[in-house]
């Protein structure tokens, strides 16, 4: 066994996971444990500078494409002040949009705005207040960018979350076609692979992207999404890193330096990362991209080795010399401890984009650059899921509820399961049906279902 696992079966013996608050004596522990740990892998600061790197990555972009398509077009952007959004219209902008209008809700701060561009005050769960904005700018794109982006404040604030994510993108789009704009580009994440998740992010980003498929195939709106996984400008956790570090710099006895701890799921986490300057270029791939009455989603093929969480961190504690200990606290809820085995297929995982599953894979097309993948989102269309949707758009108008609004949007997310395996490709059914027959005995209940639905759509013979 090596030193670096010593160390972490010792850090996972001193204090079990799930606690909410720590004894000054563990503390003490995990402070003692922690200073091993960094002492046993100096490869930490090597990880923790290729983390910091990625801010500066971009893509290579078809300026003379983009040129003739923007060049005096009329733009808006929504959630133009967020990271991403900003960032976007700093692209948007260096290529002579004749009006360039940001939607916010205004109230996302330290994000610069760009000079000679327009600011409006608006919210996409607001429809009334959408058509008002679509009506005034007659935008020849909209990048539809807003939404709730945290997985953790979503399971606490589903209201919000559902209202924003799923109600406001179908406010965008149908108002976007009602009043006759050209194109709309969506932003959405990788967490959306998912063919069915219980958490409320991940649902409620999968149900945007179904929603989008829906207004691609209805009518003359073009629609086309792009993937964005954890993006460093923005990342909730390297903040919460920064803020845990900087609370462990105190010298006083007593202090808020006694009790902090930075909280980690697990010691094994590697996770994806991108910059916001490839997010937004990565929309202008997807506007590039977009075909009509399909949906095609675009995400960057080659993210890079994932990062190691734990050597961030550690790495975030040296360069503060902070005394804050590392707490292996276990998964919060909104983020998922074990990925359903069938969301890749080796044979196709690792030549294409990590954001794509199995039967995402299976429809490829053309992508607007060789840096990135797309392709054709099929769902299959049914009665149900639209009824469910309106359900569910009833319970949030009735009640503020997560109780009820959190079972409507489940039941919508299982019925888009139906939905998105119907429309798969047979071959990739099939294998993919295979695949997990060996992961049967170890699965959670609710991935025994994702493979019960996998397998009722499959040839009888692969189940």
């Amino acid at each position: 066994m090596s030193r670096v696992s010593e160390v972490i079966e010792a850090m996972e013996r001193a204090v079990p996971a799930c606690k909410a608050n720590l004894d000054p004596g563990e503390i003490a522990r995990l402070r003692e444990l922690s200073g091993e740990l960094m002492a046993a892998k100096p490869e930490a600061a090597a990880e923790y500078a290729r983390f910091l790197g990625v801010k500066q990555r971009g893509l290579c972009l078809p300026e003379a494409e983009l040129g003739r398509r923007l060049d005096g077009a009329t733009v808006m952007v929504t959630g133009a002040t967020g990271c991403i959004g900003s960032t976007l219209m700093t692209q948007l902008a260096q290529r002579n949009p004749g009006r360039l209008v940001g939607v916010s809700r205004g109230v996302t701060h330290g994000w610069p705005r760009q000079p000679g561009a327009q600011y409006l005050t608006g919210d996409a769960r607001d429809r009334a207040r959408i058509d008002q904005m679509i009506a005034q700018v007659r935008p020849d794109v909209i990048f539809h960018v807003a939404a709730q982006r945290s997985p953790a404040l979503a399971e606490v604030d589903v209201h919000r979350t559902v209202t924003t994510n799923v109600l406001g993108s179908r406010n965008v789009l149908a108002a976007a076609a009602a009043a006759g704009v050209p194109q709309v580009v969506c932003a959405s994440t990788g967490k959306a692979l998912r063919p069915y998740s219980p958490e409320m992010y991940t649902a409620s980003k999968r149900a945007a992207e179904w929603i989008a498929t829906t207004a691609a195939a209805s009518g003359d709106l073009l629609v086309s999404a792009a993937r964005f996984t954890h993006v460093i400008d923005n990342s909730i956790v390297y903040e919460r890193l920064l803020d845990w570090a900087d609370a462990g710099t105190g010298t006083e006895a007593g202090d808020a330096a006694e009790s902090a701890v930075v909280r980690l799921h697990g010691s094994s986490i590697a996770f994806y990362i991108q910059s916001a300057l490839e997010s937004a270029q990565l929309l202008l791939l997807a506007y590039l991209g977009a075909r009509p009455r399909e949906l095609r989603v675009h995400a960057i093929t080659d993210l890079g080795w994932p990062v190691c969480l734990i050597d961030v961190a550690l790495g975030v504690l040296a360069s503060k010399q902070s005394r804050t200990p590392v707490y292996l606290s276990g998964y919060d809820p909104g983020y998922e401890e074990v990925s359903f085995p069938g969301l890749y297929d080796p044979a196709t995982a690792g030549d294409v984009s990590p954001l794509m599953n199995a039967f995402e894979t299976a429809a490829l097309v053309d992508s607007p650059c060789p840096m990135v993948d797309a392709f054709k989102l099929e769902m299959r269309q049914d009665t149900v899921s639209p009824k469910l949707l309106a359900a569910l758009d009833c319970v949030c108008e009735r009640t503020q509820d997560a109780g009820e609004i959190r079972p409507a949007l489940d039941e919508l997310s299982w019925s888009l399961l139906d939905a998105a395996l119907g429309a798969a490709a047979r071959t990739a059914l099939d294998r993919s049906a295979r695949l997990i027959c060996q992961h049967q005995a170890t699965m959670t209940p609710e991935h025994r279902r994702i493979a019960e639905a996998i397998g009722s759509h499959a040839s009888p013979a692969n189940t």
